[in-house]
């Protein structure tokens, strides 16, 4: 797929802690989320297959443009998921397990969605959820200048300035406890935040970025009375 190195030719991303990604075995790329071209850049520069979910409208346009856009996600490890309430956002839960399950790396937002000032909010507990569950390893990843390559409305990515991406060592969160434990998840999604941050250097929030998550409500039967 020749779109993926090109991709690099043009930006040029300066990559840091390549070396820190397990290459085999169950991992989660934790990373903070600024800008939609974030689910691209981390695909693109990582040193092994990621596997993360995309919206299933990005897998059905028609004529070149929809051709391109398959062939492109399909190269950087993304599955169609279609995104709801309800089951819907059940299915998508489970989905990431299944590939963890399967030895798999995927990637996800503890943030819950983009963060449109640019601060690094409060995680969500479903990264640890399922770290804990699966005895995954987070490799936590920090992001910097990916929403100023393609701020938020932007058709088009910009080429400057220049992406930085950062991975950091691998987190064992299974010292907290297990994934039906509240107070484990709290722990280990606070290690990673804390995590990530060191890696972006991002001005910290202190508060959840409360755009409404989809299915948030159903989730809740599985992890009650928490920031998903």
């Amino acid at each position: 797929m020749i779109l993926v190195p090109l991709v690099r030719i043009i930006y040029r991303p300066n990559i840091e802690g390549r070396h820190n990604v397990p290459r085999e075995g169950a991992i989660i790329f934790a990373s903070n989320h600024l800008s939609f071209i974030d689910s691209i850049a981390i695909p693109v520069v990582a040193p092994r297959t990621v596997h993360f979910l995309a919206k299933s409208s990005y897998f059905e346009g028609k004529g070149l443009s929809g051709w391109l856009a398959r062939e492109f996600f399909g190269a950087i490890g993304a599955s169609p998921v279609r995104r709801g309430a309800g089951q819907a956002a059940l299915d998508a839960l489970d989905q990431q397990r299944r590939m963890l399950e399967a030895g798999q790396a995927t990637a996800m937002y503890p943030e819950g969605t983009r963060s449109l000032d640019g601060r690094l909010y409060k995680g969500r507990t479903g990264v640890a959820y399922l770290a804990l569950q699966t005895g995954a390893l987070v490799v936590p990843v920090g992001l910097v200048n990916t929403d100023k390559v393609m701020p938020v409305g932007a058709k088009f990515p910009r080429t400057r300035p220049r992406v930085s991406i950062k991975f950091g060592e691998p987190l064992d969160l299974s010292k907290h406890g297990t994934a039906e434990s509240g107070k484990a998840r709290r722990l280990a999604t606070d290690e990673i935040m804390a995590s990530i941050h060191a890696l972006s250097g991002q001005e910290l929030a202190n508060a959840y970025n409360e755009a409404p998550a989809h299915g948030i409500d159903r989730i809740k039967q599985v992890l009650p009375h928490e920031r998903l």
